[in-house]
């Protein structure tokens, strides 16, 4: 049986070959690479993620699948907000914030209209899955 770190690392040699493109379940979808600094190793990691352009901003949602507890990236941000995505074949420097109130709930309510997925996601969880806006850096 594969390990999530041999399919995301899939995931990662497929996007970076096809200039962002990729198949199977997140083919048409929006996806990046969210190049994150470990909380507790302050090691580089990598994980593929669908994304929602807000502006110049790129909105990430921490959904874990429905899972009852919030992914490594979401601690990672909170520990290292400066981080690097690619999308497409760019390379952009950004800073995360995560999203409250009126904020959260538009982009969170605009995602799951596009796509239900993530709207099962938050029924399968007690939590609120965090939304977190990565803003670009000048």
């Amino acid at each position: 049986m594969s390990s999530p770190d041999d399919h995301n690392t899939a995931i990662i040699e497929e996007f970076r070959g096809n200039q962002g493109k990729v198949g199977g379940q997140f083919e048409g979808a929006p996806l990046l690479l969210l190049h994150s600094t470990g909380a507790r190793t302050g090691e580089e990691r990598v994980h593929p993620m669908m994304y929602r352009r807000v502006g110049d901003d790129y909105a990430v949602f921490a959904s874990k699948a429905g899972a009852p507890v919030n992914p490594a990236w979401y601690h990672n941000l909170l520990a290292h907000p400066e981080a690097t995505v690619e999308v497409g074949t760019d390379i952009i420097p950004v800073t995360a914030q995560v999203a409250g109130g009126d904020e959260r709930a538009r982009i969170w309510d605009a995602q799951k209209a596009d796509y239900p997925g993530f709207a099962d996601y938050e029924q399968q969880t007690t939590r609120e899955i965090p939304v977190v806006v990565l803003h670009p850096v000048p």
